[in-house]
């Protein structure tokens, strides 16, 4: 079986110096200070595969008119059906840009014009089409603060104000809460004139904590009221973004709850007001509150390639960078749902990988060649 050996060696849990990465078709067989099959190949530092957590890459596309963005669906405000997958092309130029920087997943989410927006898709980036394309599923996107009520224009019924945004969900989630009761209650016949809608189903869902809400939130007083209708609906939820957070209390409250945060992107522009407070001295806020957190691009708002240059935030805020890296490894592939496949380097993972010709953190530096199921997708 083949092996390669990197002089340094980023597990994801762990850093292995005269490391050597062992596998066997699409699976890893063995990764330790010891080869254990045909050495292949001579790397100075492999990496798992980064993951994108949140992310719009193949719906705004590379080089296609705004006209033609897919990302949100203007037809009402509380959209539960539209899948992400089904407007995702994989002919986006962004694709072989992000495997060329070792980002080889991203999990592909609707956009927060709606306050709900549809499901979310995790993907690999090396897929002929969407269908050879999705590996998981990771919940129901949602959507608080400016942009639900910035969409006015669109079809449906639609919020002008943050009040009404949240009235709506209020309303949706609870007439499925009154359903769900009706049916704990009838049997026969009239439980099965009680049956749910293909949208009623996935809300149940949501109400028992099967399914996640994904909510896009950046200031405080928008998770506070994400957290009201947590605790009114007993929802499972991440919240998204928490750019505009310049309070350590709010991501100690998460922690508190066990509310996992997607974070960023943290180099974009605060083009809107309710990002006044955004700044990358947040990041030490979140750091220090010990609240569990992955890395996002929210390409195209930042691109996908460049997911792993902002961990140098994290660095500068006190992160190893071995923490750096497990922070778009196993961090992200943990609050995806994936870390029994991908996230970390170890004998019956992926045998997805990226090799470095130097220290990644290293501005010089770069992939020299990136694996993906144990097929080699990318040689510099």
């Amino acid at each position: 079986m083949p092996c390669i050996h990197g002089k340094t060696v980023y597990t994801g849990t762990s850093v292995i110096t005269d490391g050597f990465v062992a596998f066997n078709g699409s699976t890893l067989t063995s990764v330790g200070p010891a080869p254990r099959g045909k050495v292949v190949g001579e790397y100075d530092v492999i990496t798992p595969a980064f993951i994108d957590p949140h992310s719009h890459i193949g719906m705004h596309r590379s080089a296609e008119p705004a006209a033609e963005s897919e990302a949100n669906e203007k037809m009402d405000a509380l959209l539960v059906l539209p899948d992400a997958l089904d407007s995702v092309q994989m002919d986006d130029g962004a694709f072989a840009e992000a495997i060329e920087m070792g980002v080889l997943y991203s999990c592909a989410v609707p956009g927060s014009g709606n306050i709900l927006g549809g499901l979310a898709a995790v993907i690999r980036h090396d897929a002929p089409t969407t269908t050879d394309a999705l590996i998981a599923r990771a919940g129901l996107k949602c959507a608080f603060g400016y942009n639900p009520m910035s969409a006015g224009g669109w079809k449906g019924t639609r919020p002008s104000t943050r009040m009404g945004a949240a009235a709506l969900l209020r309303g949706r989630l609870d007439e499925v809460r009154l359903k769900m009761d009706k049916r704990r209650r009838a049997a026969g016949k009239a439980r099965q004139d009680l049956a749910f809608t293909a949208a009623e189903a996935i809300l149940a869902d949501v109400l028992a904590g099967r399914q996640r809400l994904r909510c896009h939130v950046h200031k405080s007083d928008d998770i506070a009221a994400l957290l009201r209708i947590v605790d009114e609906f007993k929802l499972k939820v991440t919240v998204e973004h928490a750019s505009d957070v310049h309070d350590v209390a709010v991501f100690a409250e998460l922690k508190r709850r066990r509310i996992p945060v997607v974070y960023g992107p943290v180099e974009s522009f605060p083009y809107k007001v309710e990002l006044r407070h955004e700044s990358w001295r947040n990041v030490r806020l979140l750091v220090d509150s010990g609240v569990q957190f992955g890395l996002m691009t929210d390409h195209p708002v930042t691109l996908s390639r460049n997911l792993f240059g902002q961990t140098r935030w994290f660095t500068r805020c006190g992160l190893s960078k071995q923490q750096a890296i497990e922070l778009v490894t196993r961090r992200n592939a943990t609050i995806l749902g994936i870390d029994d496949r991908l996230g970390t380097l170890g004998r019956g993972k992926w045998a997805s990988f990226v090799a470095f010709n130097g220290d990644p953190f290293d501005i010089t530096s770069y992939p020299v060649a990136v694996w993906a199921e144990g097929r080699q997708i990318y040689t510099a």
